[in-house]
């Protein structure tokens, strides 16, 4: 009954810039907390950036000052914003939301994940 889609990733130079995109749709009646994780080749799962559905923001370490999350609740839709990307950016970048939605007059809250998208930076 909700799916997320995501968009936006590829190939860049160090340097460059990239914006992913996280749309869910189905019966949404509230988007709450939103994220971004990343995953490299023999990591764990890192959690890049959050945005409450209050506009609260919280960053890695790793990518503060470089990338921006945003949400745009008319779209039901997550962006990060990714400036000056780094070689150790390269990694596949998931979105997680955590959803109200209802399926007739009963209301549920669950997470759901993108499916991933590929971020490979070059040096």
């Amino acid at each position: 009954q909700v799916q997320l889609v995501e968009s936006g990733g590829g190939l860049v130079q160090a340097g460059g810039s990239l914006r992913l995109s996280c749309a869910a749709s189905g019966s949404i009646f509230r988007l709450n907390a939103m994220g971004w994780y990343r995953q490299a080749p023999g990591k764990q799962r890192e959690l890049v950036a959050a945005i409450s559905n209050r506009g609260i923001t919280n960053y890695a370490d790793s990518v503060k000052g470089r990338f921006t999350i945003s949400g745009d609740n008319a779209k039901n839709t997550v962006y990060l914003q990714m400036n000056s990307l780094k070689p150790e950016d390269t990694a596949v970048y998931y979105c997680k939301e955590t959803i109200t939605y209802y399926r007739g007059s009963v209301y549920y809250t669950d997470d759901y994940w993108g499916q991933g998208t590929q971020v490979t930076v070059s040096s």
